[in-house]
């Protein structure tokens, strides 16, 4: 069976994070009843998956048996090379209870200068997942190269944006505005892969 979202179509988005809430609403366009997890008072679940898609199919999961609606989650997060891919999934986690990111983006660059590296490639991965209650869910990847810079640039986007530079730019994502990043974002390649998978 063909899978469809429907104009119109309630959706949760399955964040407690408000600017990844915003940047997934704005991908998304309009035509949808949009409610995020932390609207309709749902928990907010531990990651325990080691994949980045295995964490979204969880969140995913979890937001459309509890709500009764199709739920949308993604799970994305910063991976360097110099480090062995971290932080990775834990990207939200350097950043702390408070996510305070600033720290995180420190940590980044503290532990490069511990592994006494000067590779600074990186790469953004975003997984959505797409989740029917009681029902069928699908999942797509998007990745985006480039590499780190520091101090933090901009004041724009949210997370790691401020000390991430996508291959062929001068700009860090947090310096980019917000239309010019979401072309060529992780968060977009991922939609434009769930986007030919719904017919």
């Amino acid at each position: 069976m063909a899978l469809k979202l429907e104009p119109g179509a309630r959706l949760v988005v399955a964040t407690h994070n408000p600017g990844k809430a915003r940047e997934l609403a704005e991908i998304l366009g309009g035509g949808f009843q949009i409610a995020t997890a932390g609207e309709l008072g749902l928990r907010e679940p531990e990651e325990t998956e080691s994949t980045f898609a295995g964490n979204a199919l969880l969140k995913a999961r979890l937001a459309a048996d509890a709500s009764g609606r199709i739920a949308l989650a993604d799970d994305s997060g910063l991976s360097v090379r110099a480090l062995d891919g971290q932080p990775g999934v834990y990207s939200a986690r350097w950043a702390g209870p408070g996510r305070d990111f600033p720290l995180a983006m420190a940590k980044v660059e503290e532990r490069l200068g511990a592994a006494e590296s000067d590779d600074l490639a990186a790469w953004f991965t975003c997984a959505l997942a797409l989740a029917w209650p009681d029902g069928p869910v699908v999942v797509v990847e998007g990745r985006v190269d480039g590499s780190l810079t520091f101090p933090p640039r901009g004041g724009r986007g949210f997370g790691y944006d401020p000390i991430f530079v996508p291959e062929g730019r001068r700009e860090t994502f947090g310096e980019m505005d917000p239309a010019e990043k979401e072309q060529m974002s992780h968060r977009s390649r991922a939609f434009a892969k769930l986007k030919a998978a719904l017919i």
